[in-house]
């Protein structure tokens, strides 16, 4: 494994390496401060010649396709995460490549998830080696022990977006797993018997992949409507039995928290935004799928309910709860990036003001503006806080990679950006002096709330005076701090790292705002 040794201090304080698998980075610059310069990344120009006049680019089995797409030695192989934990696609991929005797391939998931523990025995063997894309669970715990070949890369959804578009990564082989398709290409994730929602996270792929795979289980006659995936940019296509399995889409907890505690801090955070005049008719949100934030939509939908007033739209992944604001009334539109449950993916099928997002129109920073910034308030998770208002989404306090970025990094550049978190999980702060790692720098963070206080970034003027004479519990951060710490017994333990580096984190304008460090075994 390398110590990277040529490290340079970025923006935020990090040293950071220079170089990437053999690539050179550009460190975190800022906030708005590195501009891209060239043109957008295209793949080889294809020709009609070689291309069934029929329309019909069926082949037999998914190895056929890899066959014919020319998989080789140290190829890009990139997929998709809208099936979540019941992905049946990503393992055949690599059983395989592994049958073919190929080996040093990078894949480069939109998001993995348990279901992909298999691969670690191709981690192992070299059939793979490394991943750019979130590492959760136990492939998070392989790469944080330094096991893995490679230098592994996490990115936001929209960084994901901009590093194919911009040519950073160069993807030869990409399979989008489909629930209907047709002969031609043509794909959608709102038909079939393992309808999945939208297939958004596939786009990139599918626009500059050099080779594209669609694999379906439900081959319909041309034209597939509506289409998600445009068969023009697609090679083949295979018809399997199955390829995923829709009932594991749901993310966590689908259902509001029972917790008093969290409870509370929904409750705070609704009045909070209420009070700084966020919560009016035509206003925008976006909130995760997690408990807490599913209260938080609750308190809302009863405000906008008892003032007849109605949100202009909610941004983000759906389930049964922003469905329910839609056909109430309370809200316009949704936009939607993937969907938590079966009533989001039904929904969207059914209302035509549900509709389909990418990362290309939500998030990519590397566009001509996205919908991020226009969103009024959005609500996010972290594991961990610092006094800087700098969060942390990827590791936890034991310094272990155990979580994906998301769209996490791309939401904060909405209008307010608010973290309700615990004051502490397992007696252990949430607020610590400086994160483990840093996703989102604290400038763009701007109201924190726990079941002890809410914390408004001192840079948030306008926040603090709308709030001074609130009945809510204002608070410095500092302050939450000190009585979290006290409550604990102290300031949260520090993970035991080494000097090796075995991940990177990347900023949503492909800059570098953070390594993540080998954890050092107990045993050790």
């Amino acid at each position: 494994m390398k110590k990277y040794d040529k490290l340079v201090k970025n923006a935020v304080g990090r040293m950071v390496p220079e170089e990437i698998n053999g690539k050179t980075v550009v460190p975190y610059m800022g906030v708005g401060k590195y501009i891209p310069t060239g043109n957008k990344y295209a793949p080889p120009i294809p020709s009609c010649a070689n291309y069934p006049a029929d329309g019909n680019k069926m082949l037999n089995s998914l190895k056929d396709a890899l066959i014919a797409c020319g998989l080789k030695d140290g190829m890009t192989i990139s997929t998709h995460h809208h099936f979540r934990n019941g992905d049946l696609i990503a393992n055949q991929i690599f059983d395989i490549a592994h049958e073919l005797g190929i080996k040093n391939l990078m894949w480069f998931p939109s998001a993995s998830f348990p279901c992909h523990e298999p691969l670690i025995k191709y981690l192992e063997d070299g059939t793979i080696h490394h991943i750019e894309g979130s590492m959760n669970g136990v492939l998070g715990k392989f790469c944080s022990e330094g096991k893995m070949q490679g230098l592994g890369v996490l990115r936001s959804h929209g960084g994901r977006y901009q590093s194919v578009q911009d040519g950073d990564v160069v993807i030869d082989i990409a399979v989008i797993a489909a629930p209907t398709a047709d002969p031609f290409g043509n794909a959608n994730g709102v038909n079939g018997p393992t309808a999945c929602g939208p297939l958004g996270f596939a786009l990139a792929d599918s626009q500059y992949a050099h080779k594209v795979i669609v694999v379906t289980d439900n081959l319909v006659p041309f034209p597939c409507v509506p289409w998600q995936i445009h068969g023009n940019h697609v090679d083949y296509v295979v018809l399997l039995d199955k390829i995923g399995l829709s009932e594991k889409i749901i993310s966590g907890t689908t259902e509001i928290t029972k917790s008093p505690d969290r409870l509370m801090i929904a409750e705070m955070t609704a009045r909070f935004c209420d009070e700084a005049g966020i919560i009016k008719d035509g206003f925008s949100f976006q909130a995760g799928a997690g408990g807490t934030a599913l209260s938080i939509g609750i308190y809302f939908s009863q405000i906008c309910r008892d003032r007849k007033i109605k949100a202009r739209f909610l941004r983000g992944g759906s389930n049964k709860y922003p469905v329910a604001m839609l056909e109430e009334g309370l809200v316009e539109y949704i936009l939607d990036g993937q969907t938590f449950d079966l009533e989001g993916v039904r929904s969207m099928r059914e209302n035509p003001n549900h509709l389909a997002t990418s990362p290309f129109t939500s998030y990519n920073y590397h566009g001509k503006g996205n919908f991020a910034s226009m969103i009024d308030v959005v609500i996010l998770g972290a594991t961990e806080v610092d006094v800087n208002f700098n969060a942390n989404v990827v590791s936890h306090s034991d310094g272990y990679l155990l979580h994906g970025i998301g769209g996490w990094q791309n939401c904060l550049f909405g209008k307010c950006t608010i973290l309700p978190i615990p004051l502490f999980r397992d007696r252990m702060p949430v607020i610590r002096d400086e994160v483990t790692t840093i996703c989102g720098p604290g400038e763009l963070i701007d109201v924190i709330v726990t079941e002890r206080g809410i914390a408004i970034n001192p840079l948030r003027t306008d926040l603090i005076e709308k709030l001074k004479n609130s009945s809510l519990p204002i608070k410095t951060i500092e302050e939450l701090q000190a009585e979290a710490e006290k409550i604990c017994g102290g300031k949260p333990v520090n993970p035991k790292l080494g000097e090796e580096i075995v991940a990177a984190i990347k900023w949503v304008d492909g800059t570098v705002i953070d390594v993540v460090r080998r954890v050092i075994p107990e045993k050790e």
